[in-house]
């Protein structure tokens, strides 16, 4: 199953608490788009998120994330690992 990284922007501010809030609801529906969101970091002081995710297709990463609230603003599939 591909491996993506995205990023996020607009979590200026957003603290720890809210930050695992918004993971958590990417984690209620993964299962229903076939993905696994595996991890999450964020930059508060410029507002920049970046997951990693694991999932059958760009369009069903995208859709967690639109359904949760939170679009990512950009979309990588990570194809090489060293």
């Amino acid at each position: 199953m591909p491996t993506y990284m995205d990023v996020h922007s607009g979590f200026v501010g957003v603290s720890a608490e809210d930050f695992q809030a918004a993971h958590e609801a990417d984690l209620a529906i993964q299962d229903e788009e076939g993905a696994r969101y595996e991890r999450a970091w964020l930059d508060p002081e410029t507002g920049t998120a970046f997951c990693l995710i694991t999932g059958p297709s760009r369009e069903a990463v995208l859709r967690v994330h639109e359904r949760a609230g939170h679009p990512a603003d950009e979309l990588y599939e990570l194809a090489v690992e060293v």
